[in-house]
């Protein structure tokens, strides 16, 4: 009969500790996504390299030098040494949580001496005012988890460990990609300098003829500030062309941890292209971005905490033990007749706080609501910015084909027009127009080879850039494992 009776309290009390007041947790419902994007509709790039990015997605391009300034931003970034330590908080604070499911142990020993009042109540006549106290004993506490409050915290602290782990993931992913933009920026400024430098050398020559003509009075002085007003142009054109590269060389350097001041760049003009990449299939997209992945974990997170805030309605049960020594001397200190222990059971149960338990319960369920709402908006952005950036690439493409059809044009009508002003048929207007023509001709098409190979590395990112959300491991709080590349 005494079996049967611990057997059911043994198996009532562990149903009581598999409760939780947390709701039961599923992922929000988004919008219905298409089973296509848009923007691809109608349109395949060729030979699509492998579905998706994958590992360092930024060797795709085929560029030795991007290549070696990328692999030096994990190690060296402080941005994303900022974000591993986060990590590790989040991380720390998860095994913070899941201390709780053990007892708290505590050994305390102190020797004291004293003296009592006489006059208190409780003084006994004849007793020693003035007495030595030595006490040596261990405490133990352990709250039974009854109502599920620590299995919450746990599972908060686990998924806020989760969530950095996307952030980390997510800062990775941002700062390789714009390290890769500011690089093909960077390389499209030395096309545009070198156009530039070509048409400065061009336009003094021009100058110099036009001013020989000047002086043997077959052209007007006209003619000379026209030639003279372009050649200051583009020298104008030129040193902001310089301005802009060393700035994008400075912010490479910080990217990749340097001082711009022992960082440099040798000039190299633009000659990328952009890289096939495949977009898949919108769903996907949902396994693909570190962003979506973090703000998904931040909503199991509150979900968690909504169950953390209801255990507070219900009482509180622990355990309480203690063993140990005292003695009035140091003699007898550690004998049997100077023992002590103590164990006992004690529930807590709060009865009016002024609406203080009702008003956390709101909070938790208003921030889960929060983290539902900015759940969704991350998922609409991700759609957004793949549609963006494969419209950018349709359109740019269409525009680079035609722009190079342009610059054809402009440098045939510039060879007409100096035959035309050789020959004397043509005023150097004529010329002047058709140089300037050639070169914003070719500048264009220098700017929008750089757009191309810029919408091409947002795409990547915007796709996740071959990032999983497999990668968040159940156990990645509790196992130590990083998610990406250590940074210290």
């Amino acid at each position: 009969m005494k079996r049967a009776l611990a057997t059911a309290a043994l198996a009532g009390l562990a149903v009581l500790t598999a409760c939780s007041f947390a709701p039961t947790y599923k992922r929000p419902d988004l919008p219905a996504s298409a089973d296509v994007y848009k923007e691809a509709n109608g349109w395949k790039v060729a030979q699509p390299a492998d579905d998706s990015a994958r590992g360092p997605w930024w060797t795709v391009f085929g560029d030795p030098q991007l290549n070696a300034l990328e692999d030096r931003v994990a190690g060296s970034n402080q941005n994303l040494k900022a974000a591993y330590a986060r990590y590790e908080q989040a991380r720390a604070q998860a095994r913070q949580a899941r201390a709780d499911y053990f007892p708290s142990i505590g050994v305390d020993a102190n020797a004291t001496r004293q003296r009592q009042s006489t006059t208190r109540a409780t003084s006994r006549p004849g007793a020693p005012a003035v007495f030595n106290d030595y006490l040596l004993d261990a405490d133990l506490s352990y709250e039974i988890d009854l109502w599920g409050r620590v299995r919450n915290e746990v599972e908060a602290g686990k998924d806020a460990a989760q969530a950095s782990a996307a952030d980390l993931a997510g800062l990775d992913l941002a700062t390789h990609a714009e390290l890769a933009m500011d690089y093909f920026s960077l390389r499209a400024d030395d096309s545009t300098q070198a156009l530039l430098d070509e048409a400065v050398g061009a336009y003094g020559k021009a100058l110099q003829l036009t001013q020989n003509l000047h002086r043997g009075g077959a052209a007007s002085a006209v003619d000379v500030d026209q030639a003279q007003t372009q050649l200051q142009t583009a020298r104008t054109q030129a040193a902001d062309t310089r301005l802009r590269r060393e700035q994008l060389e400075h912010a490479i350097a910080v990217l990749i941890g340097e001082p711009p001041a022992q960082f440099s760049l040798k000039p190299e003009p633009l000659a990328a292209t952009p890289a096939p990449i495949d977009p898949g299939l919108p769903s996907s997209l949902l396994e693909r971005r570190p962003d979506i992945a973090a703000a998904e974990r931040r909503t199991a997170a509150a979900n968690a905490g909504i169950g953390v805030a209801r255990v507070a309605y219900f009482p509180e049960f622990s355990l309480a033990a203690a063993f140990g020594f005292e003695s009035g001397q140091s003699g007898n200190w550690l004998t049997a007749p100077s023992r002590l222990w103590s164990f006992g059971p004690s529930a807590l149960l709060t009865v009016f706080d002024g609406g203080r338990r009702a008003a956390l319960t709101d909070q938790a369920r208003a921030a889960y609501d929060e983290a539902v709402a900015n759940y969704r908006q991350t998922v609409l952005t991700a759609y957004q910015e793949v549609e963006d950036n494969l419209a950018a690439l349709h359109q740019l493409a269409q525009e680079s084909s035609s722009q190079q059809l342009a610059v054809e044009a402009s440098q045939r009508a510039l060879t007409q027009a100096t035959y035309r002003y050789k020959g004397g048929i043509a005023t150097y207007l004529e010329v002047v127009s058709a140089q300037n023509a050639a070169l914003q001709a070719q500048l264009s098409a220098a700017n929008i080879l750089a757009r191309r190979m810029n919408a091409d590395v947002l795409l990547i990112k915007a796709l996740g850039g071959g990032w999983s959300s497999s990668q968040l491991d159940a156990n990645a709080s509790a196992t130590g494992q990083a998610p990406v590349a250590e940074t210290r």
